[in-house]
């Protein structure tokens, strides 16, 4: 078979051709389907501007998240290109996808909820940077959990973070996976301000129209860890007679073992910034890295942005592009301006196989919490392929300048865990704008 017959869907993107579309799609055409470069065919739409097909693609819930085998999603390319209305259809595409996709977890994650006890847990989260003054102004934070029933509830000080600040508070998430009405299954309360919010499934123009000038002025990032190459290695302590290392965290006998070829690979992508949009992100990550207040207006004075103008059609066919050696394919959208990094990290995991849970009870756990950054990289490192038992400690990168060491240092069953701690408190108002990232 030839190469343009292996991806007519492909194909018919690439010419712009949505009454080709119509009929693959009607005849049961894979969406998902990725072609020798990683590619989708909305991928392949968006790098090339082609709106009507990029539409069509997404009336039929063509995935959006998907990464091509560079990394990039079908937002970064939208971003790539510059076209404010892709940007924005792309951007309400990825967040409806991203519900239906948790929504369709939930009766799952009940099920599991309902089959094991209640229970009391505590994270203890230590953050360290290898940029000595970074490590100064970092906090640690203890994530305390009660689950009881299929509801959960977690308190936490860190509110959020990214590579500009961190939010510290007095938080509380309260989950209920039987809550009749799925606005009620997610609030956030803080408890300092004593206003809760109930985790939406929409966002209102002005959100939206925010973030697509959040993505349109920063550098469209990738960030991913390698774990193909990650083996475990056990630990050894003594200086003379070398033994394995073993410590008691809590009540847990836990072996350890160090975290070889865990590589997290960072590319930037700047392409369709301004200069003056390169200086001030420079300004912002060298005024965290010498300690310096970022002022609260250089966040918020983001002005509206306007499309770019098209990049132009690359002169790269169809029979180029499709015969072309996998992961070296010719150029469709903008030209890139990238910038490579990797950061190679050897981490310490402890696994105790006498902690009461397993490994898939807790990626189900964080799974619900994972609207919290740090709790979502948290799950994704213990979907890593792990040595026996469960990881009472491990430490994993947030960003590629700041790490984190994680404890499970208190687990407990509890009979009594009292319904008052899932209620919300009635001195409590609601403020849907409290947590705008969430």
């Amino acid at each position: 078979m030839e190469a343009d017959e292996a991806y007519p869907l492909h194909k018919a993107a690439f010419f712009n051709d949505t009454t080709k579309i119509s009929c693959l799609i009607k005849k049961g055409m894979d969406l998902y389907e990725q072609d020798m470069h990683g590619n989708t065919a909305l991928h392949i739409a968006t790098m090339l501007g082609h709106r009507e097909v990029i539409a069509l693609l997404l009336a039929y819930n063509a995935p959006v998240k998907l990464k091509n085998g560079d990394g990039w999603n079908c937002v970064m390319e939208a971003v790539s290109y510059g076209d404010r209305q892709i940007i924005t259809e792309m951007l309400r595409k990825l967040k409806s996808q991203q519900r239906e996709t948790l929504q369709s977890r939930k009766p799952h994650i009940a099920k599991v909820l309902r089959d094991i006890g209640d229970f009391y847990l505590e994270l203890k989260w230590d953050f360290h940077s290898w940029i000595p003054l970074l490590s100064r102004m970092l906090p640690s934070d203890v994530c305390k959990i009660h689950k009881r029933g299929t509801k959960l509830r977690m308190d936490t000080t860190l509110v959020d973070f990214n590579e500009k600040s961190w939010e510290r508070g007095d938080i509380t998430f309260l989950f209920d996976a039987e809550a009749p009405d799925p606005q009620h299954q997610l609030v956030v309360l803080d408890n300092k301000l004593k206003v809760y919010q109930r985790v939406r499934h929409e966002e209102s123009e002005c959100e939206v129209d925010e973030e697509v000038d959040v993505l349109m002025s920063s550098d469209i990032v990738s960030a991913s860890m390698s774990t193909k190459p990650i083996t475990f290695v056990q630990a050894l302590s003594g200086w003379v007679f070398r033994h394995n290392r073993e410590e008691q965290i809590g009540d847990y006998r836990t072996n350890f073992h160090v975290v070889e070829g865990m590589v997290l690979v960072t590319r930037k992508r700047r392409e369709h910034l301004t200069i003056d949009d390169i200086k001030k992100n420079k300004s912002f990550m060298q005024s965290l890295a010498t300690g310096n207040a970022v002022a609260d207006e250089d966040f918020k004075s983001l002005q509206y942005r306007k499309s770019l103008p098209p990049p132009g059609r690359a002169p790269t066919t169809w029979e180029e592009y499709s015969g072309a050696a996998p992961g070296l394919a010719p150029p469709l959208g903008r030209p890139q301006v990238t910038k490579f990094n990797q950061k190679q990290f050897k981490a310490l995991i402890g696994m105790s196989e006498d902690f009461p849970l397993d490994t898939e009870i807790l990626l189900d756990v964080l799974e619900i919490l994972a609207p919290f950054k740090h709790i979502d990289k948290l799950r994704r490192f213990c979907e890593a392929r792990l040595p026996p038992g469960f990881p009472v400690r491990v430490e994993i990168p947030l960003l590629p300048t700041i790490s984190a060491k994680v404890t499970f240092q208190k687990f407990a069953f509890c009979e009594e865990i009292s319904e008052k701690l899932y209620r919300i408190p009635a001195s409590y108002r609601e403020d849907n704008t409290r947590f705008p990232d969430l």
